[in-house]
């Protein structure tokens, strides 16, 4: 499994490379034509992108110096993600004096974040791990933006709890587990923020006792001590990563999160919102921002609940709190409905079909609807760039993004369902899903 990940990120990056060069200028950018090339090509990266304009090519540590202008643009060092995140930018282009060579130290670093989610997902779910190691969207966005480490720490974090470490392995105990994967989860949300709303799965999951309740506290029926635990480690654990932080540079600090904040649902956003509400408006309708502002994080929130609700119904009825399962349908509620849905996060989901037996369908349903959106939304951009477009919403890349857009859209709709109803493939005894011959214990989902 590893080694086809790796065959796999080679590709990711060979694609991302075809925009690097031959000639740079003296920022390192590369020539000729940058811009238009990596639209049309559709090799465009975000590593490669900001290498300019976030004070990255002049190896500024972020966040200490910065800040954010009037205009919303972030200065001095600063960029528009969590803290480990920008140390991450910052080792990438440590040794680089040209976008390439930032495009090569970050795939170079990052690499193996994607080889050990692969391992992970492999130990976990056997061959569904295929879905990762050799799926499109790694060869799309594994070196587009900063998510493998992100997504490693998602998954690591079901690891712990389902495989355990050490010899122990998973008889270590639940509070041991869940407190582990507690730090990771909190961890993540250092790197990008959506592994925190996997906390309060899990802090469920501990609630009831875990697997059909078999590690509540002898004579109690639920582990409030327990559960309150996994929640103060997690948010621990992120006050800790990004405390020193906020003391060196608080302004550049707190600049990142205004950044996002300040987000609007516009051409760039590829969220419903846009193409659903407006696609004939001026996106700088204040308006119409204002409502998607409001609206968005309460129906993020309003997913969240019922899928939480939902698992509670589930556990009910089958004795364990589907933690994953919960975890799943809030990602996509989270996706469906945040005003920012950039391609690279179909990363965060792909491990989704790895850990949750849902059927191969949904997965190849969406990577085809990914697809069209991850290639379509920039030479589309490439379209309207060079007037090949009369209007923005014309032409054949047009339609492959309102494909990628309202596909995902109906897609995720199902998937939140569907999830919720799939059984997990991390059963704590684990057996080979595709030898013949092999009865799964009864107690097994």
């Amino acid at each position: 499994m590893v080694l086809l990940c790796g065959v796999t990120l080679l590709l990711g990056f060979a694609n991302k490379d075809r925009c690097t060069g031959p000639r740079f200028d003296k920022w390192g950018r590369s020539e000729p034509d940058y811009t238009q090339r990596a639209r049309s090509d559709a090799c465009y990266s975000d590593i490669q992108y900001l290498w300019v304009g976030r004070d990255i090519e002049k190896h500024v540590f972020p966040y200490v110096h910065g800040g954010i202008n009037a205009k919303g643009e972030l200065t001095g060092g600063t960029v528009e993600y969590p803290v480990l995140t920008g140390v991450v930018i910052w080792l990438g282009a440590l040794f680089a004096g040209t976008d390439a060579g930032f495009l090569l130290g970050s795939a170079i670093l990052m690499a193996p974040f994607g080889l050990l989610t692969a391992w992970m997902l492999g130990k976990l779910s056997r061959w569904r791990a295929l879905l990762w190691a050799i799926g499109p969207p790694l060869v799309l966005y594994a070196f587009h933006n900063w998510e493998l480490p992100v997504v490693l720490c998602a998954v690591a974090a079901v690891y712990v709890m389902h495989r355990g470490w050490g010899k122990a392995g998973v008889n270590r105990p639940l509070m041991e587990r869940a407190t582990f994967a507690a730090v990771l989860l909190g961890l993540g949300f250092t790197f990008k923020l959506y592994p925190a709303i996997f906390v309060m799965p899990l802090m469920l999951y501990v609630l009831t006792g875990g697997r059909d309740g078999r590690e509540l506290p002898e004579g109690r029926r639920h582990n409030v001590k327990g559960m309150l635990q996994v929640a103060w480690v997690a948010l621990l654990t992120a006050v800790l990563v990004n405390l020193p932080f906020a003391l060196a540079g608080f302004e550049g600090w707190k600049a990142s999160f205004t950044f996002q904040g300040l987000r609007q649902a516009d051409i760039t956003t590829n969220s419903f919102w846009f193409w659903g509400f407006r696609p004939e408006s001026d996106p700088k309708n204040v308006e119409f921002q204002d409502m998607v502002t409001l609206w968005s994080p309460l129906l993020v929130l309003a997913s969240f609940a019922l899928a939480l609700y939902l698992g509670w119904r589930r556990y009910r009825k089958d004795g364990t709190y589907p933690w994953i399962a919960v975890s799943a349908a809030m990602l996509c509620g989270f996706l469906l409905l945040h005003k920012v849905h950039s391609p690279q996060y179909t990363l965060w989901l792909v491990p989704m079909f790895v850990l949750l037996r849902v059927h191969i369908g949904w997965a190849i349903s969406y990577y085809i609807a990914d697809f069209a959106m991850g290639v379509g939304i920039f030479t589309w951009y490439h379209a309207i760039d060079v007037n090949k477009a009369t209007t923005i919403y014309d032409g054949f890349t047009a339609q492959m993004v309102m494909i990628g857009v309202w596909g995902r859209a109906a897609l995720l709709v199902g998937l939140f369902i569907g999830f919720l109803n799939a059984k997990s493939t991390v059963d704590d005894d684990p057996v080979p899903e595709f030898l013949p011959g092999v009865p799964r214990p009864a107690t097994l989902g």
